[in-house]
């Protein structure tokens, strides 16, 4: 059942789409779509569009762009929609007088299991730490990150060998979903809102801050299921690296493979057709998906049938 609730969306990246779009063809009342001003980007420095604003062009939705959230120009217009409730879904840190506005205040969609893995990447780091599953939560914005109260949560398990970019694109569609749920609840006057603090000390989950160029190097003297899932947790952007022949190389598919005699760790083996293998600490990372600086995404043999080392 549809919410007669006017809404707000706050989005960015592609990872908001999914959401926006499952609002726009169930028939929600979309007052404004609010996303990121245009970038400059690519070699010819052309503006771009993020794929939130994309869509919403597509659909032909009215569109704010604010350089500043706080610009008392935007603020007017946003009070001007009169909404019932705000959305977001990835977008960036909002003042108060932002999330408090609509009628209903405003509500977030978080790739995690609140409290767990507060912060921006929070799909990276539950694959970088090797969990086995991860999920969804709903909750109220308030001040500090990712605190507020939650809503509705759901499970989602991680594969064995699912890389980031995957587990995202499953993530996307379930985080649609949910949101859906929780709209319709606030719009029956019938949810739940539980402090995270129920949860426990906050002190004692993980957090999932931005990853950074550095968090992606490999450390050879790690184990095999240390790296694959630092691997895994990068894949396809930013990419964990390592060099060879002084360019970074990007290793976005792996395999492990047991180790007969000790090597010391960074070596690496290859056939020079078909595998390419480094030593870790207690086995062989077998590469099967590379990028290499100044070159494309490849497979490992089609790299290695045109490279020279």
């Amino acid at each position: 059942m549809n919410s007669p609730l006017k809404l707000v969306f706050l989005g960015t990246p592609a990872f908001a789409v999914p959401s926006l779009d499952i609002l726009v063809k169930q028939g929600y009342p979309l007052a404004a779509v609010i996303t990121a001003p245009d970038k400059l980007a690519g070699r010819g420095l052309q503006l771009k569009q993020s794929p939130v604003k994309q869509y919403a062009l597509s659909q032909g939705l009215p569109i704010l762009q604010p350089m500043n959230l706080k610009d008392p120009a935007f603020l007017d217009a946003l009070r001007a929609l009169d909404a019932d409730l705000g959305v977001v879904v990835a977008f960036r840190m909002l003042p108060e007088v932002v999330w408090r506005m609509p009628l209903h205040g405003t509500v977030n969609l978080h790739a995690s299991l609140l409290p767990d893995y507060r912060g921006a990447a929070p799909i990276n780091w539950a694959i970088i730490n090797g969990e086995p599953g991860t999920g969804l939560t709903t909750f109220r914005l308030r001040h500090q990150v990712d605190t507020g109260n939650i809503m509705f949560q759901e499970k989602i398990p991680i594969g064995d060998q699912e890389t980031a970019g995957e587990l995202h694109d499953r993530m996307k569609i379930a985080g649609a979903h949910l949101l859906i749920k929780t709209i319709d609840a606030i719009g029956s006057g019938v949810y739940p809102e539980i402090p995270q603090d129920a949860w426990g000390n906050a002190s004692s989950f993980h957090q999932a801050p931005k990853i950074y160029r550095e968090n992606g190097e490999i450390h050879w003297n790690n184990p095999v299921v240390w790296i694959n899932n630092l691997i895994r947790g990068l894949s396809p952007h930013p990419g964990a690296w390592t060099l060879l022949d002084g360019k970074m190389l990007k290793l976005l598919r792996a395999n492990t493979e047991p180790m007969q005699e000790i090597t010391a760790p960074g070596s690496m083996v290859t056939d020079h057709h078909s595998f390419l293998k480094f030593a870790a600490a207690d086995g062989w990372i077998s590469v099967k998906e590379l990028l290499l600086e100044g070159h494309k995404k490849m497979d490992i043999a089609p790299f290695l049938k045109g490279y020279r080392f």
